[in-house]
């Protein structure tokens, strides 16, 4: 009886430290408000990428399940950037690199801060990537549309450790060869 009882015991620890292993593994992106991400880029400079989307975005939600919960593409955005979910119909007044934007309803639905990011071109999902120049300022480049997983992986490598100042886009993803096939 007791040996059963062991074995018993042995396998609930066992699924548990497994359940704990894979989780700790696949925690997924983590998700920052635009003050948070600024906060910490002004202790330690990276890129910013902010995933724009809007509550009935079927595509944005698609990206959710499909995109960002693959473990490459957590790995890429919590690693190199500070990911930065953002409601580009939000409500709330939000101060941003010295700004004030709210959504005053000036652009239909759409938050003052979604069309400066999306440079009025509001389509969702767009994802935005902004990254520190050396005059100290961000360069912005939206880029609109669904991503699955293998075209986010590449669209992220070339935003980091600068690889856009290094080669265009074309010549990149011709030759990127990534982890997800």
């Amino acid at each position: 009886m007791r040996i059963k009882a062991f074995f018993a015991i042995l396998a609930i620890y066992s699924i548990s430290a497994f359940t704990i292993t894979v989780n700790a593994q696949n925690e997924g992106v983590k998700w920052y408000t635009i003050q948070e991400a600024e906060q910490l880029y002004k202790k330690s400079p990276r890129p910013f990428f902010i995933d724009t989307y809007t509550d009935w975005c079927g595509w944005c939600k698609k990206m959710d399940k499909d995109t960002f919960t693959n473990p490459v593409i957590a790995e890429l955005l919590n690693s190199k950037f500070y990911p930065v979910k953002f409601n580009a119909e939000g409500s709330e007044k939000v101060e941003f690199m010295g700004q004030t934007f709210i959504n005053d309803g000036k652009a239909g639905r759409a938050h003052q801060l979604a069309v400066a990011l999306l440079q009025g071109q509001l389509s969702y999902p767009t994802v935005v990537f902004l990254f520190p120049q050396d005059n100290g300022q961000l360069a912005s480049a939206p880029v609109p549309g669904y991503k699955p997983p293998k075209d986010m992986e590449t669209l992220l490598s070339f935003f980091t450790d600068k690889n856009y100042e290094k080669q265009k886009w074309e010549d990149f993803q011709k030759n990127f060869k990534g982890k997800i096939q």
